[in-house]
């Protein structure tokens, strides 16, 4: 069948075609409270082709939801506003305001998605409310979760806009050492951090969980030379690392600590470094997801526990069982090797 012109009724349990911005904010506000999912969708991708037929089945099921096609080349300022980077992407909306994203072919996860917000139109503002303030929780915890966070598109490897991929590239310049979070991973994370924060664009960089801005007041930093100031530096990673390594004759990392190790292959080291009587000191990397990643890297030693020897790396579980068959376990320790 042919899609309805855009003055044409609209039947339940058919998907409508979107031809223009004014339609589509004519559907949008056309049920009061209902549920609106939009396919931002390209003729040229079989995988849009493949989701409008997911549509039109769900539509049969789901009559009270409102199903629209949009062409994301043919309508540009709607796909702009909604920041539709690649297609098919499926945004929901109630009440004129957007409730949830969908980016690419995931059948199951769009009726899932469809399900969910079909089902939750009565929801009453009392539950409301208390789901806002779990989200704030979250929020908080998140933006704190590093000294220096990077809320962007896709990943520091894999940026997926333009704009998240610069300021990543400005942060490695300045060798700022940062966390990052990709918001198209979490929805409600994503829409939530705009109101929190009250700044409507991503990326968003946090430090010490104040906002300090988006790509714009970065390059104004860096062109002023404040940036290095706001900013942790990375090699600051470099040299806590090699302090924390050189704090005592003998270190383990370990998960835990002496008193409570917190996996098998570290309580197996602390009992067998206890035997020897050689005093030691423990930092325990569950407590610091950056010094638990950084070490691998410099150490060049991928699991843990890490038992180092006046800033010297001696190696893991197996090798300090090793020494100690040997009889090579008290001197390695002593530093007399």
């Amino acid at each position: 069948g042919a899609p309805p012109s855009c003055g044409a009724a609209m039947a339940a349990g058919q998907v409508v075609a979107a031809g223009s911005a004014e339609h589509f904010q004519q559907l949008l506000q056309h049920k009061e409270r209902a549920l609106v999912v939009v396919h931002f969708w390209a003729p040229w991708a079989p995988q849009c082709t493949q989701m409008n037929e997911v549509m039109a089945t769900l539509a049969k099921e789901h009559t009270q939801v409102t199903f629209v096609q949009l062409e994301a080349e043919a309508v540009p300022e709607v796909s702009e506003k909604y920041e539709i980077s690649s297609v098919p992407t499926f945004l929901f909306f109630k009440n004129s305001q957007q409730v949830d994203r969908l980016d690419g072919a995931h059948a199951p996860e769009l009726t899932k998605k469809v399900q969910r917000h079909a089902s939750s139109s009565s929801v009453s503002a009392g539950s409301n409310d208390s789901a806002k303030e779990d989200l704030n929780v979250r929020l908080k915890k998140l933006i704190n979760a590093a000294p220096c966070m990077l809320f962007m598109k896709g990943s520091p490897k894999e940026p997926r806009c333009g704009f998240s991929k610069q300021m990543v590239e400005i942060l490695n310049r300045h060798g700022i050492s940062f966390s990052s979070f990709d918001i198209f991973s979490d929805e409600e994370v994503r829409q939530g951090l705009k109101t929190y924060s009250n700044w409507p664009t991503y990326p968003q960089l946090y430090v010490a969980g104040e906002l300090i801005g988006g790509l714009d007041i970065i390059k104004e930093l860096e062109a002023s030379g404040e940036l290095d100031t706001v900013c942790p530096k990375a090699q600051k990673l470099e040299d806590r690392l090699k302090s924390l390594i050189n704090k005592a004759p003998v270190m383990l990392f370990m998960k835990g600590n002496k008193q409570t190790a917190k996996c098998g292959f570290s309580k197996q080291i602390v009992e067998i470094i206890n035997n020897t009587g050689v005093d030691y000191e423990t930092f325990d990397i569950l407590e610091d997801e950056e010094v638990r990643q950084g070490l691998k890297t410099y150490s060049n030693w991928p699991t843990y526990p890490q038992l180092y020897v006046k800033g010297e790396l001696v190696g893991g579980l197996d090798i300090v069982k090793e020494l100690k068959e040997s009889g090579e376990l008290l001197p390695v320790l002593k530093g007399e090797n």
